[in-house]
């Protein structure tokens, strides 16, 4: 077993000499810079990224060769030539091939695995990933990353007609924004793996003689292979920091993508096994596993002897079955939220109904961070247009909705394509008026592009939360354009059912306008109780949705909706083990 010599900057020449190939010693300098600045900025919070998110500086024809590259994968086999091929899966749906929410199929055929021969071939990936180093492996996925990054526009396209976000959110959050949280997942990894030095000398003074010495060394162990179960939503940005905080870290990953959205994981899958073979390591160390329909791999592979590490993001149901089946892993999960905002008062209100009407809108609610539960005092509250009674302040809310997606060209821009039939029963059942009064009907968008999509505006309806039927409805999660406006007693009620339905039913954001410093006060301690991130008084193009990476931390571990952190130490220190060695040195 190696001595690993951990460092904070260029690899000594102990380091350089132990790396396998001169490539990897190109990439560790040449990757430092954006490397020692991701450490750097999670440190300090700053808004920084190494990843542009304008469309434009990616060059004049990266769309056009995006749409290229798609269209050449349509009727292609995505091979990536990993051992144990027993079929394929796909690409028709009804043979576990994907379908875009926005209606073509993408006819992308994936060949199937037996997971003992992808597991075998992991375990023997293994030892001289281990053995390269920190440094050494954070310059290799700091090049897969900006692989990715270089086609992102690819990536934008994948999310877009794989999970149905609309152009602008496929290319933040399914490319560079999940590319800024795999980097922040990687630098996390390399600050905890060299908190403890690699070798030192411990000496301790003794009474009238000469101090006692011993050589110690910390040597870092990965835990073994990690298994990232995708999801349908987001599966680049769910599933990079799990990713890469585990191949950081010296373990194998398995990914197993959702059936509906393989496409973005596949890529990445490709991209990472393209870099690890050029840097002299074995490309088995990422394998992508397809699933035929109705197979139920998740389940299998997670409880597998093997399988040391899950990453999950998706239902709360599958998420506990997780924790208590695979107890032979560390699992890292974020789970169904019910996302609550409190509207108690406000000093510009035509401002606060733009920035809520967009963030109600944007990609159709289907937001982990989505706001559900609109908390208004049934008495009204107070603005800078004087008082505002809580019909007008929801008749306000419709209006401002209906400015926002007036005209399906400008709609789509804004939603998403409805990712399923699941989805679109909630959707219609709001509007049915089962639920509450409808406030807010929604409406059938036309996509000039993609006729077949199924886009719909938001439903408001309105409950109260003096109802035992309507406590209920709102306290359990309807992923999807459905939001609740609530009628509360008073800001204190309102307060205690955002905390309640955060600590039983798991929040991922919660928010609020309100001028009063006693409100926000409460507001404060009521979230930090249940823990849950909290925006107050957002305006302007800044929504209770979004997350900044390398700044914000993606759940707390503190309520049902995530027990993992995007992006803390704990996220990566539970993906490897420290061993010591205390060897005796003679004094004389």
């Amino acid at each position: 077993m190696s001595t690993e010599v951990r460092t904070s900057g260029i690899p000594t020449a102990a380091e350089d000499r132990r790396h396998p190939t001169a490539l990897v010693r190109e990439l560790t300098h040449r990757h430092r810079p954006t490397l020692d600045r991701a450490r750097e900025t999670i440190r300090t919070r700053a808004h920084w990224s190494p990843y542009p998110e304008d469309t434009g500086a990616y060059g004049a024809d990266a769309d056009a060769e995006a749409r290229a590259a798609l269209a050449a994968l349509r009727g292609q086999v995505f091979d990536l030539g990993q051992p144990g091929r027993d079929g394929l899966v796909g690409p028709a749906p009804a043979d576990g091939g994907e379908r875009s929410p926005y209606g073509p199929e993408l006819a992308v055929s994936y060949p199937h695995h037996d997971p003992e021969a992808l597991l075998a071939a992991m375990r023997r990936a293994m030892p001289r990933w281990r053995e390269a180093g920190v440094t050494a492996r954070a310059a290799v996925c700091a090049e897969i990353l900006a692989r990715i990054n270089a086609r992102s526009h690819e990536f934008a396209l994948a999310a877009e007609h794989t999970s149905g976000h609309n152009p602008v959110m496929a290319f933040h959050a399914g490319a560079v924004h999940a590319q800024d949280r795999g980097l922040e997942a990687v630098a996390q990894a390399v600050e905890e793996q060299t908190r403890l030095p690699g070798s030192f000398v411990w000496s301790k003074p003794m009474p009238g003689g000469e101090p006692f010495v011993l050589d110690k060394t910390f040597t870092l162990r990965p835990r073994g292979v990690s298994l990232l179960i995708g999801n349908s939503v987001f599966p680049t940005w769910n599933g990079y920091p799990g990713l890469f905080a585990s191949l950081a870290t010296g373990n194998p990953v398995l990914v197993k993508p959702h059936p509906n959205a393989v496409l973005p994981l596949a890529l990445t899958v490709r991209t990472a096994r393209e870099v690890l073979r050029e840097a002299g390591f074995d490309p088995n160390l990422v394998c992508l596993a397809a699933e035929r329909p109705g197979e139920g791999l998740a389940r299998h592979l997670a409880v597998h002897p093997d399988v040391r590490i899950v990453d999950y993001a998706g239902t709360t149901a599958f998420g506990d079955w997780l924790r208590r089946n695979a107890t032979q892993a560390r699992v890292f999960t974020s789970t169904s939220a019910v996302n609550s905002l409190l509207v108690e008062s406000t000093a510009d209100y035509r401002g606060m109904l733009a920035n809520l009407a967009f963030g109600l809108a944007l990609y159709s609610g289907q937001l982990c961070t989505s706001p559900q539960n609109l908390l208004i005092p049934r008495g009204g509250i107070t603005t800078d247009e004087g008082h505002k009674p809580f019909d007008q302040v929801v008749a306000d809310l419709g209006d401002a909705l209906r400015d926002l997606l007036a005209d399906d060209p400008t709609a789509v821009s804004v939603l998403g394509a409805l990712l399923s039939p699941e989805v679109r029963a909630r959707v219609d059942k709001a509007a049915s008026g089962a639920l509450g009064r409808v406030a807010v009907t929604p409406r059938a968008v036309v996509h000039p592009d993609y006729p077949e999509a199924v886009v719909r505006t938001p439903a408001v309806v309105t409950l109260d939360a003096a109802r035992p039927g309507d406590l209920a409805t709102l306290s359990t999660e309807w992923l999807g354009p459905v939001h609740f406006a609530v009628a509360v007693d008073s800001a204190a009620e309102g307060i205690a059912l955002l905390a309640r339905t955060a600590r039983e039913r798991g929040a991922l954001s919660a928010g609020a306008w309100t001028t009063s410093a006693e409100v926000e006060s409460e507001l404060e301690s009521a979230c930090a109780e249940v823990g849950v991130m909290l925006s107050l008084n957002l305006m302007g193009q800044w929504y209770i949705t979004q997350s900044a990476v390398y700044s914000d931390l993606h759940g707390t571990g503190m309520n049902p909706a995530a027990d993992a952190v995007y992006c803390d130490a704990a996220f990566v220190t539970g993906r490897f083990h420290t061993v010591a060695v205390r060897r005796h040195r003679a004094t004389s």
